[in-house]
């Protein structure tokens, strides 16, 4: 099989850069068994490296884990505490890519994830959106992607008991990006 080549999908080789202003990286998880809190952060940064092939593209993303926002004071604050992220002692959550694989529209891309210091290999699936240059010159890729992880994995181990049984907090979380790349000039 050939290996898809970045300009195959409309793509150039090069650094593109994380666009913040057009993008969101996102979480769900199932609270009480019954409903799901959805929640993004703010503050991220992020460099896509494309080489030849999708095979040689790499992806890294730093994440302030005290851009925590689920849109509730209280639960924001109690996430960022040592129960959930401990945002004093682990400021950061990291990705650093280890393989893309995929064609025109669909990807995987795998990578270590780093949350409280505790790195997982997680595989996100994805979908590539497409290029398009803005009226201002700048050329804008856009991808979707989610993988599920779990959070006890990553000592975020935190739970209440609810008296019909189960727990307040799934294990489960979902992570979702719908996030844009602008090259770099």
């Amino acid at each position: 099989m050939t290996a898809t080549t970045v300009e195959t999908v409309g793509l150039s080789q090069g650094t593109w850069n994380f666009d913040p202003a057009h993008s969101e990286v996102g979480f769900s998880v199932r609270h009480a068994g019954i409903s799901k809190v959805r929640g993004k952060f703010t503050d991220v940064a992020a460099t896509l490296e494309l080489g030849p092939t999708l095979g040689d593209a790499a992806v890294t993303a730093t994440i302030q884990a005290a851009s925590f926002s689920s849109g509730d004071d209280n639960r924001d604050g109690h996430v960022r505490s040592a129960d959930f992220f401990d945002v004093e002692a682990h400021p950061t959550l990291a990705f650093t890519s280890t393989s893309v694989s995929g064609d025109e529209g669909d990807f995987e891309l795998t990578g270590e994830l780093t949350i409280r210091g505790i790195s997982k290999t997680v595989t996100f699936s994805g979908e590539f959106n497409g290029v398009a240059v803005d009226p201002f010159g700048a050329t804008r890729a856009g991808f979707e992607a989610k993988t599920v992880i779990s959070r006890k994995e990553f000592g975020l181990t935190w739970n209440a008991a609810l008296e019909a049984g189960g727990v307040l907090v799934s294990d489960k979380v979902t992570i979702t990006l719908d996030v844009a790349f602008v090259k770099a000039a």
